[in-house]
């Protein structure tokens, strides 16, 4: 078997070397104006973007904090200011039916000059209209038709009394109305001489008093008749006024928006309501008391206001809106209530937009997480996407909540291009269980996470470290300073050949950077700056680490870095808080014995072992059947444990370690306590790539430099983590200077030799192992196991 050697300290960390920079610091480049990487979700960005079909809105995918909600918006932005502007929509009254007011699409700019020009027809009029009734002219016209009225009642009373006086009989005026009396000589009879007449003359007085009574009544029945006559000819004077009045007004108007139907159609019913409500501008301001308090009420004529809802006149282009509360109201629109002496009222004038109306014509960024937290949002969205209209409903009314009257709006026709931004979680959720989002959310861009490190790449990055250092307002990055940048970024991936595309996490470096290089009394940012702002950042998280690894020193949690013990093993594994990812140290031991052939996973019997670790345990165990025992009964039975763990355990990244423990147990062979082991292990035997391997070695080189590096101490990894590696200056130099050391493996032959210092041992052709080597003792071992099952079953069978 060949030998393995450890790692050449080149092969630790992939430096950038800042030779290969022109520049001297980065005020010297150019702004980035491409995106980097990002190739596959800009080309789906753009044809998401173009494309005017049914259900062809964007889910934006991909992690938190990797700059994709500004590099879309950006796009977005740049792209609306191409198209043309949106149309505005107005909210009108309806005069027929007030409860259901009309909507009104105008050329952008539009509803807010109609807005500005009803408020000045109505200024104007209410101005106007009140000096037109207190005119000499309208007092004369109405005193006419009031005196018209007062000649023609006098004539036919007087003609009455002209009759009456022909038969001595006298018309006389009272309070109490009109009385007919008999005279004579034009003096009225008193009570005592009508007595004294003759019967005839008495009956003949009363035959033409009744006649004449009647002729009265008749005249009095046509009174009324005649009040109304004369109220409704002052009544059409007044409309006569008002209509003169607004009519050149209006008709102003109708030259202005003579290329618009409905705009005409409106001011039609605004002239003939004006006309039916002429009181209405005539009014004072009217002085009430409530509670001892003067309240002064004001006309306010809203029912001739333009309610303009969305219009994007100060912005050219198609509008983009971002939603940073998108509850239902504020995406689909509220009609808004006020207090009136106790009560709340509404008005079409208080029906407020909602982010799709406003970006109606143009594209609606928002987070799909803030949308699906929101009561009802998320239907209220896919209602109006699906419907192609904007329902302005209140909750109450869409569920039947509530039975009292309400405004019900037009509803607003929708054109927009939703984009939903979330992580992958979210999008693969809502296609499996959404059957409608799969046909609203039609266009996927997925963001990458990481770029290739290549030097193209590495200057794109040192532009965009330029880029966001002038937006920012940072001082200059030097070429050093920006190879340390780039290092921390391949870092942040966990992979030499990658760069992270995480933004968040490079601004925050920049500006903490710049933090130390001022503090420093620096004009430039330099190496020694952004490693110091890496340090303060891993300063401020790492105090659980070192509680931790205080214990281990300690001997409280207990980690061997020195002699050998047999079946123990130092595993590692990974704690993330918070987004700081460090290595825990852990003592693996195993114990063999006569059984079944049953591998004992003590953190799984527990309920402490996650699916993935039971799997890892199970896949072991199928390798040592495999190997050891094809053609006899597996007679063992082990227990493997993580000892003093007391939380969950879950990955396979320790399988290679804790089948290591076993063969050394099996074997009876010390394993080597220097070494720490980390891989997964499949059923063929051959080591898996596995994760956070930087972090894994560093942790336990911290345990060992803390007991004093002795030259012998180091880490096993599988082969194909060589590619990630990106270690800590300190680790790079200390195996550089042989002190400590990083192995590479591909199989469990390689690791239990290394770790035991005897050769694993390759089958003959007959299939037996060399004598001596941890397969061959393995073997024999379990043999032995065999034939003690055999012996036990032969007993058992005789008894």
């Amino acid at each position: 078997m060949t030998k393995i050697i450890p790692l050449d300290a080149q092969q630790l960390h992939r430096a950038c070397d800042p030779e290969q920079f022109t520049f001297r610091t980065t005020a010297e480049l150019a702004d980035l104006t491409d995106i980097i990487g990002q190739t596959r979700a800009m080309d789906a960005v753009r044809f998401g973007s173009d494309i005017r079909r049914e259900g062809y809105n964007l889910f934006v995918l991909g992690s938190s904090g990797m700059g994709k909600h500004s590099l879309v918006q950006q796009f977005l932005e740049s792209r609306a200011s191409r198209e043309a502007e949106s149309a505005d929509w107005c909210y009108l009254n309806n005069f027929a039916q007030p409860h259901k007011p009309k909507t009104l699409k105008l050329p952008c700019g539009k509803g807010e000059e109609l807005r500005l020009h009803m408020e000045r027809l109505v200024d104007y009029l209410r101005s106007a209209i009140p000096v037109q009734f207190e005119s000499e002219e309208y007092r004369n016209r109405i005193n006419a038709i009031q005196q018209e009225y007062s000649e023609r009642q006098e004539r036919e009373i007087t003609e009455l009394g002209e009759e009456a006086g022909k038969k001595e009989i006298i018309l006389l005026r009272t309070p109490e109305g009109f009385a007919l009396v008999p005279s004579h000589n034009r003096e009225v009879i008193p009570p005592e001489e009508y007595d004294k007449l003759p019967q005839e003359r008495k009956d003949k007085i009363e035959a033409d008093i009744g006649e004449l009574q009647t002729h009265l009544e008749k005249i009095l029945s046509h009174l009324p008749q005649r009040h109304r006559e004369r109220s409704e000819r002052i009544k059409q004077l007044n409309h006569e006024i008002i209509r003169s009045t607004a009519a050149h007004m209006i008709d102003e108007l109708r030259a202005l928006y003579a290329d618009f139907p409905d705009v005409l159609a409106y001011f039609d019913a605004v002239q003939q309501d004006m006309v039916m409500h002429v009181d209405d501008f005539r009014k004072p301001d009217e002085s009430i008391n409530i509670s001892g308090m003067s309240v002064v009420t004001h006309q306010t004529f809203n029912n001739y206001q333009v309610n303009v809802l969305t219009s994007n006149h100060k912005t050219p282009g198609a509008p983009v809106v971002c939603e940073d509360n998108p509850t239902y109201s504020n995406l689909v629109g509220r009609v808004e209530h006020i207090s009136q002496f106790g009560a709340l009222v509404t008005h079409f004038t208080l029906i407020k937009p909602g982010a799709l109306h406003r970006a109606n014509g143009g594209y609606l960024l928002l987070d799909i997480r803030k949308v699906l937290m929101q009561p009802f949002a998320w239907e209220g969205l896919k209602r109006a996407l699906q419907a192609r209209k904007v329902h302005i409903e209140s909750l109450g009314q869409v569920y039947s909540l509530v039975s009292t009257v309400l405004l019900e709006p037009e509803p607003v026709p929708l054109d927009v291009k939703v984009i939903l931004f979330g992580n992958r979680l979210f999008y693969y959720l809502l296609q499996e269980y959404d059957p409608e989002f799969k046909e609203l959310f039609k266009v996927a861009a997925d963001f990458e996470e990481t770029i290739e490190r290549t030097p193209e790449n590495h200057f794109l990055y040192a532009q965009l470290i330029a880029t966001l250092a002038r937006k920012e307002g940072l001082l200059p990055y030097d070429r050093h300073a920006v190879a340390r940048v780039i290092d921390h970024s391949a870092r942040l991936t966990g992979d030499s050949k990658k760069l992270s595309m995480h933004m968040r996490s490079i601004a925050d470096l920049l500006h903490e950077a710049d933090y130390w290089a001022r503090a420093n009394n620096l004009d430039t940012v330099r190496t020694s700056d952004v490693q110091q702002a890496i340090d303060a950042q891993i300063r401020r998280q790492d105090r659980i680490r070192d509680r931790l690894y205080e214990a281990i020193q300690r001997d409280i949690l207990m980690i061997s870095t020195q002699g050998a013990v047999t079946g123990q093993i130092n595993g590692l594994s990974v704690i993330e808080l918070g987004g700081f990812a460090f290595a825990q140290p852990a003592r693996i031991t195993a114990t063999t014995r006569f059984g079944k052939g049953d591998v004992i996973n003590v953190e799984r019997e527990v309920k402490l072992s996650g699916a993935i670790h039971s799997k890892g345990v199970f896949i072991l165990s199928s390798f040592l059947a495999a190997r050891y025992a094809k053609n006899q009964p597996l007679a063992l039975s082990a227990s493997l444990a993580f000892e003093q763990s007391y939380g969950m355990i879950d990955g396979d990244s320790a399988s290679l370690a804790e089948l290591c423990a076993l063969l050394s147990n099996l074997a009876n062979v010390p394993v080597n306590q220097a070494l720490a082991v980390t891989g997964s292990i499949n059923q063929l035997g051959q080591v898996q790539a596995i994760g956070a391997v930087n972090e894994k070695i560093e942790g336990f080189y911290d345990i060992c430099s803390a007991r004093g590096l002795t030259g012998d101490q180091g880490v096993l990894i599988p082969a194909a983590n060589i590619q990630h590696l990106m270690l800590r200056r300190n680790v790079v130099d200390a195996a550089a200077a042989g002190k400590f050391h990083i192995y590479p493996v591909t199989t469990i032959d390689q690791a239990i030799a290394l770790l035991t210092g005897l050769a694993a041992g390759e089958a003959g052709v007959n299939g037996e192992y060399p004598a001596g080597s941890i397969n061959g003792l393995v073997a024999a071992r379990l043999a032995e196991l065999g034939k003690i099952s055999q012996s036990f079953l032969g007993n058992k069978s005789l008894q």
